[in-house]
């Protein structure tokens, strides 16, 4: 097929191809420049997409739920007070039909926490164990004893840290103290039966479970809660799952998604895309500067070459296309071997990396001890992007110039 500019397209290939592998030393140079860069990009992104994904995740168990529907006040003031009826029949059948896939209730209120030695502030979770599960509570972060059993199980499920803070073990009591109604005082002794390990210190250490009928007869609520989580769809965009429980709620709740509840790591989910194309694009930036130079010392060793092609009938838009293939071939390459470089040393580290050694320091973030690389194909098609995008536009400057030189004053330099 003919391009139009006196050469075909496939001989233009065929010259590029050649010219490319002249000076071999310099061209696998560059193309390890490239592949190294395409490697950054891609394990560097992976391990940023896999610590915001197990922050977000975390978050959302920690809440949990997609999408919360509380008392309008509850927010401003977690008491009992502000408690909401058991759903009615029409929000009944919302909670049971897509897209909702789990829901619980729960009463959550703050309480003091003491054993024998020692007292702690901590969020009194009221929870029906089966639901509760299924809207994100991990049974098998149970460490030592057993989770509830059922809506009045008499026991508590604390954290391993609380356990500690307490100085108290399985087995024994601790006397859990909260607000009443009229802001009475309620307490009651109960027993530890659970110890759970929490993927961040801070929910061992504030959160204890404990039957919801057992944590309503405590605080002389009835039948009310605090709260109903809703679980359904991608966390990513809970939009849908949102507008149906809003509209079946028909304005009696609160309703608001989990980007509302916990702004922090709503506001993580949106940066992140950006966050990844500029890393892209700054590497990538980097990484033009070694192109730039590469293809304009190729275009100088061969400006007596591009003149005598001139001077026999070869168009300076031939020059101009044979110089840009030359680049798109040397990307290519590179992008195939850094894409082959990430994916095979991102697929060992699926099970997790251990960064417990700085636990804490990253803990302060809001992630865990353990991250999980996350290669996402629509980052592996942005670097990809970017990369051809980015390379061909710094590849016109070398390839005009090569085009512009003069057949007679080209043939002349030495």
């Amino acid at each position: 097929m003919a391009t139009g500019h006196g050469l075909s397209l496939t001989a233009v290939s065929q010259l590029s191809w050649r010219n490319l592998w002249r000076n071999q030393r310099r061209t696998i140079i560059m193309l390890l420049a490239i592949a190294v860069g395409v490697w950054a990009m891609i394990f560097m992104t992976a391990l940023m997409r896999g610590m915001v994904d197990q922050m977000i995740e975390d978050g959302i168990d920690a809440l949990p739920g997609y999408v919360q529907l509380h008392h309008p006040d509850y927010r401003d003031d977690p008491n009992v007070e502000n408690s909401l009826p058991p759903p009615g029949p029409e929000l009944l059948v919302a909670l049971g039909s897509p897209p909702v896939e789990a829901w619980a209730r729960r009463v959550k209120v703050p309480a003091m926490a003491s054993s024998e030695r020692n007292n702690r502030a901590v969020m009194l979770l009221g929870v029906d164990p089966q639901p509760e599960i299924a809207v994100g509570f991990d049974p098998s972060s149970i460490v030592a004893g057993r989770f509830l059993e059922g809506p009045n199980d008499p026991g508590l499920v604390v954290g391993r840290k609380l356990l500690e803070r307490l100085e108290t073990d399985l087995g024994k009591r601790i006397v859990i103290m909260s607000q009443g109604p009229n802001n009475s005082i309620a307490d009651r002794g109960f027993r530890i039966v659970g110890v759970f390990e929490g993927k961040l210190s801070a929910q061992e250490e504030n959160l204890v479970y404990a039957a919801i009928g057992t944590t309503q007869e405590l605080l002389g609520m009835g039948e009310q809660i605090s709260e109903i989580a809703v679980k359904g769809g991608d966390y990513r965009d809970a939009s849908a799952l949102y507008a149906w429980v809003e509209q079946a709620a028909g304005g009696q709740y609160e309703v608001l998604p989990w980007t509302k509840l916990d702004t922090y790591l709503g506001l993580m989910l949106g940066v992140m895309d950006g966050f990844v194309l500029v890393w892209v694009v700054v590497i990538f930036m980097a990484l033009s500067f070694g192109l730039v130079n590469t293809l304009m010392m190729a275009v100088f060793e061969r400006v007596r070459e591009f003149g005598l092609m001139q001077a026999l009938g070869m168009k300076p838009a031939s020059i101009l296309y044979q110089v840009l293939l030359e680049a798109l071939m040397l990307l290519t390459l590179g992008l195939l071997l850094g894409n082959v470089m990430a994916v095979a040393s991102i697929m060992p580290l699926r099970d997790g990396i251990d960064l417990s050694i700085v636990a804490e320091g990253i803990e302060m973030m809001g992630a865990s001890s353990t991250l999980y690389p996350a290669l996402k194909p629509k980052d592996l098609v942005m670097a990809n992007t970017v990369v051809i995008v980015l390379g061909i536009l710094t590849s016109l400057l070398p390839a005009w110039r090569a085009s512009r030189y003069r057949p007679v004053e080209a043939i002349a330099k030495t």
